[in-house]
């Protein structure tokens, strides 16, 4: 977050107390960055990686028989409440042009149907009118972070992420989970969103629906591996 520089004091004296210059509204200003320059990062509990597809309908088969969209990572791994704040502060939703797509995924995790952590999970995808769209967007990737959308899920279940596409007069809005087939985790998913919401933002129930990533029209499964168990999910930092 951007803040106010310091207040001039080249040629007073030091003082311990609040200063006798400037407005009580500089005075407060500059008792806020100090304090914030005093804080230490507050770590979230998992990594994070911001994606960015430019060209989400144009994905290409690799030589292993995954298919990656088009997808590049933004920035360094968000590991603290701070870094979340200074991409999400510098990345204008608004610029994001149509068609193209922004993701917020937890490490070990791509937002890629085929990915193999993601063939048997869906998503709820949130039509939101454009106005409204960077704000809804700012909430939800905090109910990411902040971990209120995993501990609504069932047992065994895991978040995967959380992601934004634009489309012509609208934001689609979506999030990830694991298991696709557990409708205790659809349902619960739904009710958070709606329970964290602003009356202003939340949506009309012809606004949103679930689906299967396989049940999607483009969704190619991969091959099968030849050798090795599936990777482990990477663990909640210590």
């Amino acid at each position: 977050m951007a803040l106010r520089p310091s207040l001039l004091t080249r040629g007073l004296p030091t003082a311990s107390g609040p200063s006798d210059t400037g407005s009580p509204a500089e005075q407060r200003d500059d008792a806020k960055k100090n304090m914030l320059k005093a804080m230490r990062p507050l770590p979230t509990q998992h990594y994070w990686n911001v994606y960015f597809d430019r060209q989400q309908k144009d994905q290409q088969k690799s030589a292993d028989g995954t298919y990656t969209a088009t997808l590049e990572q933004l920035g360094s791994q968000i590991e603290s409440v701070q870094d979340f704040w200074r991409y999400n502060n510098n990345t204008p939703v608004d610029q994001i042009k149509m068609r193209e797509s922004i993701y917020l995924f937890k490490q070990g995790f791509q937002p890629v149907w085929e990915d193999r952590r993601n063939i048997d999970g869906g998503s709820w995808t949130f039509r939101v009118p454009k106005v409204n769209g960077p704000d809804f967007w700012t909430r939800v990737q905090l109910m990411a972070i902040g971990e209120k959308l995993q501990s609504c899920l069932d047992v065994g279940d895991q978040l995967a992420g959380v992601g934004l596409s634009v489309r012509f007069n609208s934001h689609l809005i979506s999030i990830w989970h694991r298991a696709g087939s557990n409708q205790k985790s659809i349902d619960a998913i739904l009710a958070t969103v709606l329970e964290e919401l602003p009356a202003e933002l939340k949506p009309k129930p012809d606004n949103y629906f679930y689906k299967k990533h396989s049940d999607h029209a483009g969704f190619k499964a991969p091959a099968p591996e030849s050798t090795g168990p599936i990777p482990a999910i990477q663990a909640p930092k210590a």
